[in-house]
């Protein structure tokens, strides 16, 4: 694994250690939609929930290393780690809580550096990703793949920022090139830590389940994840019986229907292609009168179902207006 020389190593466990190896082709920046410093993030990756980012970046610039550059990390969905071994590197930045302001000052340095870093340590190629699994530099809701059900992270004043002077800034230091003229700056009113603080969802549910091929609604507490008006980030991890039939495809979504359980608006179908853990992620907002609901199937080679022997909800959510 690979730690960067410039963070403070926060080393997230058992996760460091016990997670597969990747080899980094891409690096994706998030929006962690709260005012944390980076400690703040590693201590809610550590205590509430099995997700994680492998870098946290606070408002001042403070940067912190959580897993390993070669080790997968959990805030891509589909870019976590690919079939072929190659995954990417994930960084939340601190935020105000609607993702809409701009990174500061020392946030943008910071980024600038750590991407410079990571062309030159794992050959990052200098290019913005033309599809979901091209090498090289993206923001978390460039492609759907990356998420589950779709995000505008990091916010519509950061991605121009991307655009026109992290990824350009990249470049001209990885290649000794003029830097280019950044932008005007945009003011920055930065919120208080403890202002207008997440919920968190942690929801287990241990009773066994047969899951077969149709799609099976899924109760954690209760079968309701979130009610409208709330926007969250939540993570779902079930546990099936490790003994299943090879080529056996598990697929899990997230949907809304209405507070009666009807008219549901299913969202992107994300795969896992095995036994044991699967995890399914979605970040987005829950409407007034719509309940956030999560279901799944099992597809196997005879049609047979699979066991499934334990299901945990977790993440942030916040009150939308």
């Amino acid at each position: 694994m690979a730690w960067y020389p410039h963070a403070t190593k926060m080393e997230l466990q058992p996760e460091s250690d016990s997670q597969a190896a990747i080899r980094p082709t891409q690096f994706i920046l998030h929006s962690i939609a709260a005012p944390w410093t980076a400690r703040r993030v590693y201590e809610f990756w550590r205590d509430s929930t099995n997700l994680e980012s492998h870098f946290g970046l606070g408002y001042r610039g403070d940067l912190a290393q959580f897993i390993g550059t070669e080790t997968r990390a959990d805030a891509n969905a589909g870019a976590n780690r690919r079939a072929d071994g190659t995954g990417a590197v994930s960084i939340e930045t601190a935020s105000n809580l609607e993702h809409t302001d701009p990174w500061t000052d020392e946030q943008l340095e910071e980024l600038i550096r750590l991407g410079v870093w990571l062309h030159q340590a794992h050959g990052v190629p200098l290019r913005i990703c033309r599809s979901h699994d091209d090498p090289g530099y993206g923001y978390h809701g460039m492609f759907s793949q990356w998420s589950v059900g779709g995000t505008a992270c990091p916010g519509a004043a950061r991605i121009r920022q991307f655009k026109t002077l992290v990824f350009p800034q990249i470049v001209a230091r990885a290649t000794n090139m003029p830097t280019p003229e950044p932008p005007p700056p945009t003011p920055v009113e930065e919120p208080e830590e403890n202002d207008a603080m997440p919920q968190l969802l942690n929801e287990a549910n241990s009773t066994d389940v047969a899951i077969g091929s149709q799609w099976t609604g899924l109760a954690f507490a209760d079968a309701v994840l979130h009610t409208g008006p709330r926007r969250h980030t939540t993570l779902v991890h079930l546990l099936f019986e490790d003994d299943v039939p090879d080529g056996t495809v598990i697929e899990g979504r997230f949907y809304l229907t209405d507070t009666a359980g009807k008219n549901p608006s299913a969202y992107l179908t994300t795969q896992h292609y095995r036994g044991g853990g699967c995890q399914f992620m979605a970040t987005s907002e829950v409407p007034t009168g719509r309940h956030l609901r999560f279901e799944v199937r099992a597809l196997t080679p005879d049609g047979s179902p699979v066991k499934l022997l334990h299901r945990v909800a977790s993440g942030l959510y916040w009150a939308a207006e």
